[in-house]
């Protein structure tokens, strides 16, 4: 259960780490940079030398050519709505949990059930029940990725200490103050880390889904197809796009959104 408690994400820590050695920015950059260029040189020597056919181990200046023409647009959009609807749903059922003893009687058996299964382990349920397409992608995605907020969430809202919530009726603050200025902030820790859990979840089984050909097109379609062909490029491609899209969105989504709401509850990350 270590993946409940919320901490902070690997680059924050490295990044203040850093700063409390005084290392300059620049050279923090080109420290986390240099095994990325150890091991494009070694790939790069490799496939110049011939070691493989190069057929299934090109250079890099192919594999970038192929991560140039590849299309992420309908993954992004299968991503974005099937983790919505992840958060949505999550969220409100691990608050329920957290402030109603029979909710948690109730789901947190069916949860616990659940949450170990790995997610491939549903697809084939979900292609059988909804078809192959869109819907069953997004529906599944949604389903995996919303054990971790699940979980989260309801162990922020445990976590809220009981002498802040008699604090707080004792000055006169009725339920929607309660849950608004002691509740969400004290929970809203866990919640991000059940989020990031989830969008982990999301990304691995959405591409998993794409691969069994349920969707017309997509990255796990196109890597998968690609093998037939033997485009090792573009497989290649694919697995390099799929790292750094969940970089960014760990970056560019959830880093800033904690920032934001730090400063919006004048809270401590």
């Amino acid at each position: 259960m270590a993946d409940l408690a919320p901490a902070a994400s690997p680059s924050v820590v490295i990044a203040r780490a850093s700063a409390q050695r005084g290392e300059s920015r620049l050279w923090i950059i080109a420290r986390n940079a240099f095994p990325f260029l150890v091991v494009a040189l070694a790939w790069e020597v490799t496939a110049h030398l011939g070691v493989f056919p190069r057929k299934l181990f090109p250079p890099l200046e192919e594999v970038a050519a192929a991560f140039v023409r590849l299309t992420v647009l309908d993954t992004l959009i299968r991503l974005i709505v099937g983790f919505a609807l992840a958060a949505i749903a999550g969220v409100a059922i691990g608050f329920a949990m957290g402030r109603s003893r029979r909710a948690e009687d109730v789901l947190l058996p069916l949860v616990s059930i659940g949450a170990p299964i790995p997610g491939l382990a549903y697809a084939p349920l979900f292609l059988l029940w909804f078809g192959l397409g869109n819907f069953s992608a997004v529906l599944l995605v949604a389903f995996v990725s919303a054990f971790p907020i699940v979980f989260n969430t309801w162990t922020g809202v445990k976590a809220v200490k009981e002498i802040w919530l008699r604090s707080a009726q004792a000055m006169g603050a009725d339920r929607q103050r309660m849950l608004r200025h002691v509740i969400m902030p004290g929970a809203l820790p866990y919640v991000f880390t059940g989020l990031r859990l989830g969008l982990a979840q999301a990304w691995r089984i959405l591409v998993g889904v794409e691969m069994l050909a349920a969707v017309p097109w997509g990255l796990g379609w196109m890597i998968f197809g690609a093998r037939e062909f033997l485009n090792t490029d573009v497989m290649l491609a694919g697995v390099a796009v799929i790292g750094v899209i969940g970089l960014a969105l760990e970056k560019l989504v959830f880093q800033k959104l904690e920032r934001y709401t730090v400063v919006r509850w004048g809270m401590m990350a």
